[in-house]
């Protein structure tokens, strides 16, 4: 237990270093899984962008599917952390069982679900008759690892929580490597195409589950999957489920997103358009990415204090993630503005899609820079256990203003109402989040 009491005595920037550290370079190497095959299937040659557009319309269905995993992980660990911080170890294990259990119903239920409907799924979610072939080969594939996602995300937070994070990355990286090397091989190498990018995710995939598992059901451990707590306890359940929405949410949500992007963008410009919001989404997911791995590696010491009643080691965490996220959010678009050309090119090489993704880039990335505000605050109320506030800024900026403007805004300017809809939004909601985090720590100080 050494190593997780340190979260209660070390100094925290040495331990936000080296418990977000890890944790930063797994979840840019996690990132990879779906960006490496993007960036491969975007440049076969004749049918790269069209390929890449089938990808951009089966995203949807993949965030509904890792988000689940979010619903047990994102929940549960942040629980477990807040046990740990009160030296109970049983109940640590006790959720984490449960947790599992879980984990195992959603994938049964995910796959036959989403098999029955997929068709018309692929379709609601932006596919034309020229992307479909593409978007339902990969995703086919896809559904086949469902379990594997499931405890590769999922349970890997359980490992997060006990700060172990280097032991979480490792079974990440042995999945993105896994991927990446992959991809060309049967992309290329087998002509595979969309299908061989399919394989060599779900592949990589099973490995990283592999992995935590054994990690998890190891003496190494600090906290374990046994048997006797593989059972689904309501009480545990019900406070994962509710802890664990605002995460879930987070995730459903941007698949809602997506599903109205893509739709506005088929509707008001067609497929290059939608081309275009594939290649966006993942630039910004290398932004948002990194800094969700920073907020990782920060909650078990936020909840690990919390649950410890040490509010001046947890105010001063706070502080301290602030200014990190907004300094990497805003110096990334800083790049993004002056260089989006650069960022379109890893992605296409086709004259008509490049250069449409330069110049809108610029404008759909313009509230980023104070995001790191938003991703902070999440973090600070899923860490303190606090659903009901985490749930309402999960759905603040994607629900409330994102999806309405979405739909809205291109009735009066077209097809670019769409991607005006995005800085609205993330300006909005990144400065109520900042309000409710300041007016919450504020309490937290008469506690000290």
């Amino acid at each position: 237990m050494e190593q997780n009491s340190n979260m209660g005595t070390e100094k925290i920037s040495k331990l936000m270093l080296r418990l977000s550290l890890p944790t930063i370079i797994a979840q840019v190497i996690n990132v990879l899984y779906n960006i490496v095959d993007r960036m491969y299937v975007g440049h076969i040659p004749e049918v790269g962008a069209n390929a890449l557009t089938g990808l951009g319309v089966s995203a949807p269905l993949i965030l509904i599917v890792s988000a689940f995993s979010m619903f047990v992980g994102g929940g549960g660990a942040p629980l477990a952390a807040i046990a740990l911080g009160k030296n109970d170890k049983e109940e640590a294990e006790k959720i984490l069982g449960t947790g599992t259990v879980i984990l195992i119903i959603l994938s049964i239920a995910l796959t036959i679900g989403v098999f029955i409907f997929k068709e018309p799924l692929l379709y609601l979610f932006g596919a034309s008759d020229v992307t479909f072939p593409y978007a339902n080969e990969y995703t086919t594939i896809y559904l086949l690892g469902t379990l594997f996602v499931q405890f590769a995300l999922g349970l890997n937070l359980f490992i997060t929580c006990q700060g172990k994070t280097k032991i979480a990355m490792f079974s990440v990286l042995i999945g993105a490597i896994t991927n990446i090397i992959l991809d060309p091989i049967l992309i290329y190498g087998f002509n595979m195409g969309v299908r061989g990018a399919a394989i060599a995710t779900v592949f990589s995939q099973a490995l990283s589950a592999a992995f935590v598992v054994a990690f998890l059901v190891s003496n190494k451990s600090i906290i374990r999957i046994r048997f006797k707590y593989l059972k689904l306890n309501a009480q545990y359940a019900i406070k994962t489920l509710s802890l664990g929405v605002s995460s879930f949410t987070m995730q459903v949500t941007e698949s809602a997103i997506l599903i109205v992007f893509n739709n506005g963008l088929l509707k008001y410009g067609g497929d290059i358009y939608v081309g275009t919001m594939t290649i966006m989404q993942s630039v910004m997911q290398l932004l948002t990415i990194p800094i969700q791995g920073l907020i990782q590696g920060t909650q078990p010491i936020v909840s690990y204090n919390y649950g410890a009643g040490k509010y001046d080691r947890l105010k001063e965490t706070m502080k301290l993630s602030l200014k990190i996220t907004v300094g990497a959010t805003a110096g990334y678009y800083v790049l993004v503005f002056f260089f989006p050309h650069l960022f379109a090119r890893i992605f296409t090489s086709e004259a008509d899609l490049l250069n449409l993704v330069a110049k809108i880039l610029p404008i759909f990335m313009g509230g980023m820079w104070l995001f790191g505000v938003q991703m902070t605050s999440q973090m600070f109320f899923v860490g303190t256990g606090q659903a009901g506030k985490s749930l309402f800024i999960a759905l603040l900026r994607k629900v409330i203003l994102l999806i309405p403007m979405a739909i809205i805004l291109p009735n009066f300017f077209g097809v670019m109402g769409v991607f005006y809809s995005e800085p609205i939004a993330d300006l909005i909601s990144a400065s109520t989040s900042g309000f409710l985090l300041f007016y919450s720590l504020k309490k937290l100080k008469n506690l000290s």
